[in-house]
C-alpha cells in the first residue's frame, strides 16, 4: 500500500486536497475509520479562521502543510482540520465526519452513545470519539498519534456547499462520500 503523503499533496490548495481526503483513513491512538466528509477553508474567503491572517489561535493552519490545526469550537468541542496550502497562506481541511471502524467500545464511552452511525457524524463529535486535544495542533499528520492512509477502494465524492457557517456559503467545498449514513447533515445542492 502506498503511503498517503506520496499520493496526495498537502501544499495543494484546501478545496484540491479536500476530495482526496474522502476515503482516506484516519485513526489517533488506533481508534478512528473512513474519512466521509470534509469541508475545505482558504485564507482568501471570509469563512476562514485565516482570513484575517496570523494569530495566536490560527498561526498553525499557516503551516508547514500536512499538520494538524486543532481550535475550541464554540467554547465546546476541539475540531480538527489538516493544514493544506504552501506554508504562509493559511489553508486547510476541516474533518466533519467519519465512518467507525476502530475503537467503537471507546468511541460510545467517550461519546455516551451506542449508535454507530452518532459516533463522529459531525466535526465536534469526531474530535470527541476521537480524543482530539490541543496539544495535537501543529503536530504533523505523519506522526503518533496519528495514522493516516490512503483509501482501501476507489470511492464516488460529491460536493456542495459548506455548512454551519454564515459567510462565504456559496462555496461548494463541502466533499463527502457518495451514499454514506454517517454524513453530520445530508447534502444538498
Amino acid at each position: 500500500m502506498k503511503d498517503i503523503f506520496s499520493l496526495i499533496d498537502f501544499s495543494a490548495p484546501s478545496h484540491e486536497v479536500a476530495p482526496q481526503l474522502i476515503g482516506a483513513q484516519f485513526f489517533v491512538n488506533g481508534v478512528g475509520g473512513i474519512i466521509v466528509e470534509v469541508e475545505a477553508y482558504d485564507q482568501a474567503e471570509p469563512a476562514s479562521h485565516t482570513f484575517s491572517g496570523p494569530s495566536v489561535r490560527n498561526a498553525s493552519m499557516f503551516g508547514p502543510p500536512g499538520r494538524a490545526y486543532v481550535y475550541r469550537s464554540y467554547g465546546i468541542h476541539w475540531c480538527l482540520n489538516f493544514v493544506c496550502a504552501p506554508e504562509g497562506h493559511g489553508a486547510g481541511v476541516l474533518i466533519r465526519a467519519i465512518q467507525p471502524t476502530q475503537g467503537w467500545d471507546i468511541m460510545r464511552e467517550r461519546r455516551g452513545v451506542a449508535v454507530e452511525r452518532l459516533l463522529c457524524s459531525g466535526p465536534g463529535r469526531v474530535g470527541q470519539a476521537l480524543d482530539i486535544v490541543h496539544a495535537f495542533n501543529g503536530r504533523s499528520l505523519a506522526q503518533t498519534p496519528f495514522k493516516l492512509l490512503p483509501a482501501i477502494a476507489p470511492v464516488d465524492v460529491v460536493h456542495g456547499p459548506r455548512i454551519g457557517i454564515s459567510k462565504a456559503m456559496d462555496l461548494p467545498w463541502r466533499f463527502c462520500l457518495a451514499g454514506s449514513p454517517f454524513l453530520s447533515k445530508p447534502l444538498s445542492k
